[in-house]
């Protein structure tokens, strides 16, 4: 059975690098978490805006119950860096932000 498809997320948050990591261990010998960017969104909305899953729902164009999801598994990925010393990378999800960035860049193109 193939895994469902992922409904595109509105996000906001851009990335500022590739990854964060301890200071003082090289990247080739530490371990990596990947956090999605959807992640890092419902992240953000919730714990820095302070906005409730519903709301955060609502901005993300998802349900609650996904952004409580997301949510738990942002928190378990950041808490285990933290604590075992090891590198969050970030990586692309299907966000709707993106899509309409790379369709207006198409049009403009061709």
């Amino acid at each position: 059975m193939s895994p469902r498809y992922k409904k595109p997320r509105a996000c906001g948050c851009k990335f500022r690098g590739k990854a964060y990591k301890p200071t003082g261990v090289p990247m080739t010998e530490i371990e990596r978490i990947l956090l999605y960017r959807d992640e890092l969104e419902a992240l953000k909305l919730c714990d820095m805006d302070g906005l409730t899953q519903e709301e955060a729902g609502e901005r993300m164009g998802v349900s609650r119950g996904t952004v409580q999801r997301i949510l738990s598994s942002a928190r378990k990925k950041v808490a285990t860096a933290l604590a075992e010393c090891k590198a969050l990378v970030f990586e692309k999800t299907i966000c709707k932000k993106e899509e309409e960035d790379e369709s207006m860049f198409s049009r403009t193109n061709q």
